[in-house]
């Protein structure tokens, strides 16, 4: 059960004029999110200056944290269970640049820190606009995937999450570029390692965990730390709903109800990869469409608003052109390895993110000697965007044995013998 402050949550273009859409209607009858109202109990707003990063950037290495300040760790659950900071700190983008991150550090109560594991927790898509910060969600209580935060704060491990490249009050989010995603990941954990407001450990064990674009990260992160971050000691990885092959993930949603996250893709290349730009393929309403979505839209809003559309109707001409494709291509998973325990799960009448490409990862990694645990799930849902919702929380009991199997030293059993 998730407990939300949802008009927090919902506050889009579509959620002022229609009311709440048909996904988010289904997640809350569903029972994931329960309701209340925004009340003088939640957090109080911090500074939005705290987000944009100095010009020029200090000189540093990646993880190194440019500024820091106390947060909230979530809704009051959370809050009785930890403390929590919100971070600024080096990294670098998906062509290797200098760049400013920003995220949350959250660190169980009454607990001592040194030793004490780190999970960094890679977000799902939150969405292009500013106010979806997944720092500025947690701070409000109204972050979606507070659930797995709890669970790990109650098994005694700090939790570091990484809002990705972008999240400022100008937005400009590389959404779901590996590169970018894998660095930010693995520079929170170094960036936790150097808060001085805490004494986590340098050696201190590490995981992966992220779910839908999270998976992909925790996946990124996994195959990238070897040559970028060695001196973690990572200990497994985590990957829920990975999109794995974007080709096979996003052009599917053309005219289907992820449309929205097939239009977000595309501007998430355009804010990386200089040579690509959308607006002069894009007609009026798609050239409104991305100024409402980087203005004020988040992913229930994405996937309410854009339900049904097509590049047809967004764009004069189709964008998807030599030069994009390649980009596309070049963000596919699997050219590298993962030298640690994966465990990694999708469900199988997905309808945002296929399952097929997921399975081909699996056999991908399990050809390459990747210690994997495939386990694919049905969670009966009323749609396939609604059963790919349904695993953001279905997934976790699984997921936090499998962690509590690696850091405890106990070998988790691959099924790669197996057929898929």
């Amino acid at each position: 059960m998730v407990l939300l402050c949802v008009p927090c949550l919902a506050r889009g273009r579509g959620a002022r004029e229609r009311g709440f859409g048909p996904a988010l209607r289904s997640f809350i009858l569903a029972g994931f999110v329960m309701a209340f109202p925004c009340n003088s109990t939640a957090a109080a707003t911090l500074d939005d200056s705290f987000y944009v990063p100095p010009v020029p950037l200090p000189a540093g290495s990646p993880g190194d944290i440019i500024r820091w300040r106390s947060a909230q760790a979530g809704p009051p659950s959370a809050r009785a269970l930890a403390e929590a900071w919100q971070l600024m700190y080096l990294s670098t983008d998906g062509l290797g640049n200098p760049m400013a991150v920003s995220g949350t550090l959250l660190v169980p109560k009454g607990l001592p820190t040194q030793g004490m594991p780190i999970i960094a927790i890679a977000p799902g898509t939150a969405g292009p606009a500013f106010r979806c910060a997944p720092s500025r969600m947690i701070n409000k209580g109204a972050y979606y995937e507070q659930p797995a935060i709890n669970d790990m704060l109650a098994s005694g491990y700090a939790v570091a999450v990484t809002d990705y490249v972008g999240y400022h009050p100008e937005p400009s989010t590389t959404y779901i570029i590996g590169r970018s995603m894998g660095a930010a990941v693995l520079d929170i954990v170094r960036a936790a390692q150097r808060m001085p407001a805490v004494s986590l450990s340098s050696n201190a064990p590490v995981m992966f965990r992220g779910y839908s674009q999270g998976g992909a990260a925790a996946m990124w992160a996994g195959q990238m730390i070897d040559s970028y971050a060695p001196e973690l000691d990572l200990r497994g990885v985590v990957a829920g709903g990975v999109p794995a092959n974007l080709a096979q993930v996003a052009l599917p949603l053309n005219g289907q109800e992820g449309f929205g996250v097939l239009l977000y893709a595309l501007l998430g290349q355009d804010n990386l990869y200089p040579e690509l730009s959308l607006d002069p393929y894009l007609n009026a309403s798609g050239k409104q469409a991305v100024e409402d979505m980087v203005s004020d839209m988040c992913i229930l809003e994405l996937l309410q608003d854009f339900q049904g559309l097509s590049l047809a109707d967004v764009t004069d001409i189709n964008p998807l052109t030599g030069p994009r494709l390649e980009r596309i291509a070049e963000n596919q998973l699997g050219n590298g390895t993962i030298n640690v325990p994966v465990y990694q799960y999708h469900e199988m009448e997905d309808g945002l993110v296929a399952f097929g490409q997921a399975k081909d990862l699996r056999n991908l990694y399990c050809a390459k000697g990747v210690e994997l645990t495939w386990v694919p799930m049905d969670t009966q849902g009323s749609s396939g965007v609604i059963r790919h919702i349904n695993l953001v929380y279905r997934g976790n009991p699984g997921v936090n044995q499998f962690l509590e199997q690696v850091l405890s030293g106990t070998s988790p059993q691959p099924n790669c013998a197996e057929t898929p």
